[in-house]
């Protein structure tokens, strides 16, 4: 089993909600970790990768757009508790052309994955600062 060995409370104070550089290759390597955990069937930190998540989210950088969706894809209980919009914090339009641009499987099912989303009205008002103000609300977050 792969530990992370911190909990939501502590990642949220050592990398803070909106975390910098500097601490980003932490927060990539908890939520593998977390995936990873989630394929193996193994117990994950409760909220930890969809903290992570939110955190990669709120730096809105389009080099995290796939390991979000490798830990969407890692099984079925954090395939349906991350949500999609974590894929777009760079912005829906630029994620969409991000993955266009990539030549991975993987980023073609991300890809068709918004496509179906945003067919079906999930990103309908969307937008990534009321995005993360559910999250600063959930995380409670001043």
């Amino acid at each position: 089993m792969l530990a992370s060995n911190m909990t939501v409370d502590e990642s949220l104070k050592l990398h803070g909600f909106v975390p910098d550089d500097a601490t980003l290759p932490a927060i990539r390597k908890m939520l593998a970790d977390e995936a990873a955990n989630e394929r193996a069937g193994n117990p994950r930190e409760e909220d930890l990768a969809l903290l992570c998540c939110v955190q990669l989210f709120n730096r809105g950088l389009l080099e995290d757009v796939l390991r979000i969706w490798e830990a969407k894809c890692s099984g079925m209980d954090l395939g349906g508790y991350l949500d999609v919009e974590f894929l777009c914090g760079a912005g829906l339009n630029e994620t969409k052309r991000f993955l266009a641009e990539q030549p991975s499987q993987e980023a073609a099912q991300a890809l068709a994955y918004i496509n179906e989303c945003q067919v079906g009205g999930q990103f309908d008002d969307f937008s990534p600062q009321e995005h993360l103000e559910h999250y600063r609300r959930y995380f409670e977050i001043a």
